[in-house]
């Protein structure tokens, strides 16, 4: 438990932050189902804008230190090679 009131702001920081990075996260997580299900279902037009859609979101994450950088690289990297046959 926080016993000053810094320490007591710093956590109320840390949990909004915690909070919005979850969002974000999320969010990319939903990007990339709705990639590879167009590329499942044969839409490639639609899937190739879904992956831009999930590569931008994927490169403003990793801007903002919510993914390190070369995770951000393997996703969109595992992410593409998983459209491109389709």
């Amino acid at each position: 438990m926080a016993n000053n009131k810094s320490a007591e702001k710093r956590v109320r920081q840390i949990e909004k932050r915690t909070e919005r990075n979850r969002a974000t996260k999320s969010r990319i997580k939903t990007l990339q189902k709705k990639a590879l299900s167009a590329a499942d279902e044969g839409k490639n037009e639609e899937a190739m804008k879904a992956y831009q859609e999930f590569t931008s979101a994927v490169d403003k994450a990793a801007k903002k230190n919510i993914f390190q950088k070369n995770k951000a690289a393997n996703l969109k990297s595992r992410t593409n090679k998983a459209i491109k046959p389709a």
